[in-house]
């Protein structure tokens, strides 16, 4: 039996080896499974595709490892909230937010997204038209199951 679990933020596969270095940002097939399916949501809805942010897909990789180490998916972890890790980041936005999801190892990554839009706080946030960048990181538990984090943006300019 699959499990699969989801939460929302009201307010706002196989993995490979993922570097993020400078703005050079190469994306796990996850990665960039999450990110197209996110875009084909957007564009169903005639909104612009969201661009890839190397800052966001560095706080969204670092927190989905996070919950993986932790075994816990939670939105605050370590005391620290999405908005508390974008700043540390130095992300300086006018409008952010965040999706997280978990789920087994053999459950497909369109599961997350098939949630994820059925899920009225996380289709918010893929469909929020407020933002232009996305940040994408799957992490994985000691037992294997996947944590997976989304975190929009809109610079601050």
């Amino acid at each position: 039996m699959m499990r699969m679990t989801f939460l929302a933020l009201a307010f706002g596969a196989m993995l490979l080896p993922a570097a993020c270095a400078g703005d050079k940002l190469t994306l796990t097939a996850a990665e960039k499974l999450v990110l197209d399916l996110t875009n084909q949501e957007r564009k169903k809805h005639d909104l612009p595709p969201l661009t890839l942010n190397p800052t966001l897909f560095k706080v969204a990789r670092a927190h989905s490892e996070n919950m993986g180490r932790q075994m816990k998916m939670e939105h605050t972890l370590d005391e620290k909230t999405a908005f508390d890790r974008l700043r540390a980041a130095g992300y300086k936005y006018a409008a952010a937010g965040e999706n997280i999801g978990s789920g087994d190892p053999r459950a497909p990554v369109t599961l997350v997204m098939q949630a994820w839009m059925e899920s009225e706080g996380h289709r918010a946030n893929i469909l929020n038209k407020e933002y232009t960048e996305i940040g994408v990181g799957v992490g994985r538990d000691k037992e294997g199951n996947l944590y997976y984090t989304q975190v929009f943006g809109r610079p601050l300019r």
